[in-house]
């Protein structure tokens, strides 16, 4: 695999499998994952429906356990959710009898904090996503674009040094998406977070990450890893761009030879 060095990392994995148990017997979903991404890298993981990406997250999470391996992050094994965590799930998890600033300040309320000294923080963050003046709304009276933003400012509020995001974006319009896809590398860009992106989208991942991981069916294995070497800050421009192009046609090719998807 075209995997590069990661001289440090921040998330370790290590022989990561995970096996469910059914009625039907034992189902395997990963299998010998070995991935490390190092402080501030944005990792995303792109393969076919049940190949065990989210799977993977969630493990990253502390959400779920490895029936294999080990999951380290910070250098600390993974035991339940690590301190640092923000969480974007593919549903925005909304609670429609809270208002929209409610829901926002709901992830600090988990945290034992003071909503106080976090609530200048929440409208800042609301209006960085197009959501100034909807604080005192309720999700109900929300497309799906805007709460999904809801839920981004939810997970961004505490400062999370490790943002996880599970296919957020795979429910919305296409405009939608490209601008939520800016946003998030413009956030990115500015704070470095450590971020571990899952999607069903090639050029997504490739539009905006530093690696892409590519997982095969399921049981999820790795089966190759690309380092995206395209110029920071990305516009929507660069998609137009050959080396963009040729990124895609190469994960796509992968995936091809592998019978997963066809050219």
């Amino acid at each position: 695999m075209s995997t590069p060095v990661v001289a440090e990392a921040y998330v370790s994995v290590r022989g990561a499998g995970k096996t469910y148990m059914s009625p039907r017997g034992p189902v395997s979903a990963l299998a010998d994952i070995d991935l490390d991404i190092a402080p501030g890298e944005f990792v995303s993981v792109v393969g076919p429906s049940g190949c065990g990406k989210s799977t993977l997250m969630k493990c990253v999470a502390g959400l779920e356990a490895v029936s294999s391996g080990e999951i380290r992050v910070g250098s600390a094994p993974i035991d339940g959710p690590p301190q640092g965590l923000g969480v974007v799930f593919q549903r925005d998890v909304l609670l429609d009898w809270r208002s929209v600033l409610d829901n926002v300040l709901l992830s600090i309320e988990f945290l034992g904090l003071k909503r106080a000294d976090y609530h200048d923080r929440a409208l800042a963050l609301l209006d960085r996503f197009g959501l100034g003046g909807f604080e005192h709304r309720y999700p109900w009276e929300l497309s799906g674009g805007m709460r999904q933003r809801a839920s981004i400012c939810r997970a961004l509020l505490a400062d999370p040094d490790l943002l996880l995001m599970d296919e957020p974006f795979g429910a919305l319009d296409a405009m939608t998406r490209d601008d939520l896809n800016i946003e998030l590398a413009r956030i990115w860009q500015e704070t470095r977070k450590t971020l571990l992106f899952i999607t069903h989208s090639i050029a997504e991942a490739v539009f905006l990450s530093d690696r892409v991981v590519m997982m095969g069916r399921a049981p999820g294995r790795i089966i190759d890893i690309v380092a995206i070497d395209l110029p920071r800050p990305r516009s929507l421009a660069i998609r137009e761009s050959a080396e963009f192009a040729a990124y895609v046609k190469r994960i796509r090719h992968h995936f091809a030879e592998l019978g997963i998807v066809k050219e």
